[in-house]
C-alpha cells in the first residue's frame, strides 16, 4: 500500500498540523489580550473577510500540491474573472449572467493547465508561471485601467456584510459548505487516496490501476473554476472590479498550504492542518496591520513564513523518524 496511506507515514504531518493549531490558538489568546481593536466584530469580521479569498482557493490548492502538483497562476485567474466581470457589467449584462460566464471562464483557465501538464507532460511549476503572466495579460486587454465599483448593492451587501450581530461575514457560511466538500473528498473517498498515492509516486500510483492524468486534469479544472469563484467575490467585496485584482493572491495561498503542512512534494498532509495555516497567515497580517506595520514588511514575514513552512515538516518528520529509529534501536535485544 502507498506510503501516504499509511498511518505511520501521516504521524509527522499531522503532528505539524498540531503546531500550526497550537500557533494558531496562541496568537489569537495574544492578539485578544494584547493588541487594542483585535477582539471588537468590526475588525473580526474585516480579519475573516480579507483572509476568504486566501481560504477558498487554498481549498483546490491542497488537493492540487498532495497530487504533487501546483497552480500559480490562482490569481491571476481570478484577476481575470474580475476583470471580464466588470467588462461585461458595463456592457448592461445582469450580475446573475455574469457570474456563470466568470465561472465557465474559471473552467477554460484551469483546463488549459491541465491539458499542458497532463497531455503535454509540462512541469506545473512552469506552466502555470507562464499562464501567471497571460491571464494577467488578458485582463489587462480587457478592461484596461478602469475600476468598475458600481454592482448591485445586495451583491455587495452579500460580500462583505455580517451575519445579523456576529462578526461572521455572510459569505463564510458558502465558504464552510465548501471546506465540508473538500474534508470529505480528500479525506473520506478513493479519489482523495488516490491523490495521496499520485503525490507518494505517479509510476506507483498509475501501476495501482489509478487515472492519473484524469484526476490531475480535474484539480486543475476545479482549482480554475474557484480561482474565478474567489475573483468574483474579491470584486464584490472591496467593490471594485480591476485587472489587477487579488494580485500576489498566489504567494499567500502557496505560504498558507505549506505552513499548515502540506507536503510541497505531495503524498502527505490535511485539509485541517492547509485551513489552520491560512487562519494563522490571516490572523498575523491582521495583527500586522493594527500595529502599523508596512505593507512591505507584512510580505517579508510572508515569505518568512513561506521557507518555514517548507522546513517545519521536513524537520519534524526528520525527528520524528530519528525517534523512530532510538525507539527501535533500544527495543532490541542484546545478545
Amino acid at each position: 500500500m502507498p506510503e501516504p496511506l499509511t498511518r505511520e507515514s501521516r504521524r509527522p504531518a499531522l503532528r505539524w498540523d498540531g503546531v500550526v493549531g497550537a500557533l494558531l490558538i496562541v496568537l489569537l489568546l495574544f492578539s485578544f489580550t494584547f493588541v487594542d481593536g483585535f477582539g471588537n466584530a468590526l475588525n473580526l469580521s474585516f480579519l475573516i473577510g480579507n483572509t476568504l479569498p486566501i481560504a477558498l482557493v487554498a481549498l483546490p490548492m491542497t488537493l492540487l500540491v498532495v497530487s504533487g502538483e501546483i497552480d500559480l497562476s490562482v490569481a491571476s485567474t481570478a484577476g481575470l474573472s474580475g476583470a471580464v466581470m466588470g467588462a461585461l457589467w458595463n456592457q448592461g449584462m445582469t450580475i446573475e449572467a455574469i457570474i456563470p460566464v466568470c465561472l465557465l471562464l474559471g473552467v477554460v483557465c484551469g483546463l488549459v493547465n491541465g491539458q499542458l501538464v497532463t497531455r503535454l507532460g509540462l512541469p506545473s511549476l512552469a506552466v502555470t508561471i507562464g499562464t501567471l503572466a497571460a491571464y494577467r495579460g488578458i485582463a489587462q486587454i480587457v478592461l484596461g485601467s478602469d475600476a468598475v465599483t458600481d454592482f448591485p448593492t445586495q451583491y455587495l451587501d452579500f460580500a462583505a456584510g455580517r451575519l445579523g450581530d456576529t462578526f461572521l461575514p455572510q459569505a463564510f457560511l458558502p465558504f464552510v459548505v465548501l471546506l465540508a466538500i473538500a474534508v470529505v473528498v480528500l479525506h473520506a473517498t478513493p479519489f482523495g487516496r488516490s491523490l495521496f498515492a499520485i503525490g507518494a509516486g505517479e509510476e506507483a500510483a498509475r501501476f495501482a490501476g489509478i487515472r492519473v492524468k484524469r484526476h490531475k486534469l480535474i484539480l486543475f479544472t476545479v482549482t480554475g473554476l474557484m480561482a474565478s469563484l474567489t475573483g468574483v467575490f474579491w470584486a464584490l467585496h472591496y467593490a471594485s472590479a480591476r485587472y489587477d485584482n487579488a494580485t500576489g493572491l498566489e504567494l499567500s495561498v502557496i505560504a498558507a498550504v505549506l505552513l499548515g503542512g502540506i507536503d510541497f512534494d505531495g503524498g502527505k498532509g490535511t485539509l485541517g492542518g492547509a485551513v489552520a495555516g491560512v487562519f494563522l497567515l490571516g490572523a498575523a497580517q491582521n495583527v500586522m496591520s493594527l500595529q502599523d506595520v508596512s505593507a512591505q514588511s507584512q510580505i517579508v514575514v510572508t515569505g518568512v513564513l513561506l521557507v518555514v513552512s517548507v522546513l517545519g515538516p521536513r524537520v519534524a518528520r526528520q525527528i520524528s523518524v530519528a525517534r523512530a529509529g532510538r525507539n527501535a534501536a533500544a527495543s532490541t535485544p542484546t545478545s
